[in-house]
C-alpha cells in the first residue's frame, strides 16, 4: 500500500497516539511511514526477534503473547485500531518480548526504528507521546497486579472482557483460552462463568467470540461504575 503521505499524514492524526501532534509533526512521521497489511493468523513477529521499528494499528486486532517450549500460549493483551504497539524494543534496541499476531485481517502503520529515533532527537512531542504510552502500560500492570491479588476470578474476567467490548464492542473476538491468559484464570473457569452469564441473559456465545446485550450489568458484574 502505496499512499500519498498527506493521505497517510490525515490517516494517522485520527489515531489517538499521534492525534496531539501538530501539523508539521505528522507530516514528517508520514514521511517515513510505511503501511502494512496482515491476513488473519498473520504473524508480525515473535519474541526474541530483533527490534525493527513501532506499530499503529489502523484497523484490526493483534493478539500480543508468548508460546512456551511445549507449544502453551499466553495472551498478554489484545490490541485494536488506534493502539500503537512494540515501544519498548524501539526505545532499548533489544529484542521483542512478546509475540504479535493479527486476529483477523489487519492494516498497520510502521516506523522504522532508525528513522523513528532520529525523529525523536529533534521533535520532543514525541517523545513525550512515548512517555505517556509507557506510563500507561506501567499502570495497566498495576492495576491487573491489584486485580489478581484483591478480586475473585469471576470480577477479574469480567474486567478484562469489559475493557476488549469498550475498546472495540460488544462483539468480542476472542478465544477462551485468550480470555484465560488475559484474565489469569483457567479455561475451565472461563467457560464455567460465561455459561453462568448466558444463562442470565447478559452475553451469548459463539465460536471463537461472544456478545454483551447488558453493558450496565456487565459493569456491575465487573464492579466498574459507568465513566
Amino acid at each position: 500500500m502505496n499512499e500519498d503521505p498527506h493521505r497517510i499524514a490525515s490517516l494517522l492524526s485520527a489515531n489517538p497516539f499521534f492525534s496531539g501532534l501538530v501539523q508539521g509533526t505528522l507530516d514528517k512521521i508520514a514521511g517515513i511511514c510505511r503501511q502494512q497489511h496482515l491476513a488473519a493468523r498473520d504473524v508480525l513477529f515473535l519474541k526474541g526477534d530483533p527490534s525493527d521499528g513501532l506499530y499503529a494499528i489502523r484497523r484490526g486486532l493483534i493478539r500480543i503473547g508468548t508460546t512456551d517450549e511445549l507449544g502453551q500460549q499466553m495472551t498478554m493483551n489484545v490490541l485494536g485500531g488506534g493502539d500503537v504497539f512494540g515501544e519498548i524494543a524501539l526505545l532499548d534496541g533489544r529484542s521483542r518480548t512478546a509475540d504479535a499476531v493479527a486476529m483477523e485481517d489487519t492494516d498497520l502503520f510502521f516506523l522504522p526504528r532508525r528513522d523513528f529515533l532520529g525523529l525523536l532527537a529533534c521533535e520532543p512531542s514525541i517523545a513525550l507521546q512515548l512517555i505517556e504510552l509507557l506510563c500507561s502500560r506501567l499502570r495497566d500492570v498495576i492495576d491487573r497486579m491489584e486485580e489478581t491479588k484483591f478480586l475473585p476470578a469471576p470480577t477479574r474476567l469480567a474486567r478484562r472482557i469489559l475493557m476488549l467490548a469498550i475498546d472495540y464492542g460488544t462483539e468480542v473476538h476472542a478465544s477462551q483460552e485468550e480470555l484465560a491468559s488475559l484474565a489469569g484464570v483457567t479455561r475451565e473457569t472461563v467457560n464455567r462463568q460465561l455459561q453462568s452469564w448466558k444463562r442470565t441473559g447478559v452475553l451469548s456465545l459463539g465460536r471463537g467470540r461472544l456478545v454483551i446485550h447488558d453493558m450496565d450489568g456487565f459493569r456491575r458484574l465487573a464492579k466498574i461504575g459507568r465513566s
